[in-house]
């Protein structure tokens, strides 16, 4: 059982914890420079962004969305909770927000893009860099109810 709910600037070590353990677990593609280089911005960037997060009943932090405007740019589980529905609960949450979502996943994140193409997310484009110019291609996705 959990609850979404805002993150707060305490949490800030969990939520890099989370974005880590995520990263380890499903981005094995990633040359050992950049994954080095993307945790350094992430720890300085994700603790005082606006997150929305699903915590478990003593209110602890089990996963983390980043919305800008109607685009989902980070989505991460704690690896130990893959599978319990809850970022598939998280992306709900955001579409009641923005019901015309979008997002972008690393072309060589193949159990991502299943993820959202079951969630009723369609390709709509592919860049050959990530956001940081980086050589990881980006598959575009669009929400179609």
């Amino acid at each position: 059982m959990f609850t979404i709910r805002r993150s707060r600037v305490d949490e800030g070590s969990r939520i890099v914890a989370i974005w880590r353990a995520a990263v380890d677990a499903t981005h094995d593609f990633l040359a050992d420079e950049d994954r080095v280089a993307i945790e350094s911005e992430v720890k300085d960037f994700l603790p005082q962004a606006p997150l929305w997060l699903a915590v478990d009943k003593v209110d602890r932090p089990l996963a983390f969305m980043l919305m800008d405007g109607r685009h989902m740019e980070a989505l991460f589980v704690d690896p130990a909770f893959h599978g319990h529905g809850v970022g598939a609960e998280l992306v709900r949450h955001g579409l009641a927000l923005h019901p015309d979502m979008t997002t972008d996943v690393n072309e060589q994140n193949r159990q991502a893009i299943g993820f959202y193409e079951r969630m009723g997310f369609r390709r709509t484009g592919r860049s050959p860099r990530d956001g940081q110019g980086r050589p990881y291609p980006l598959i575009h996705l669009a929400y179609q109810n």
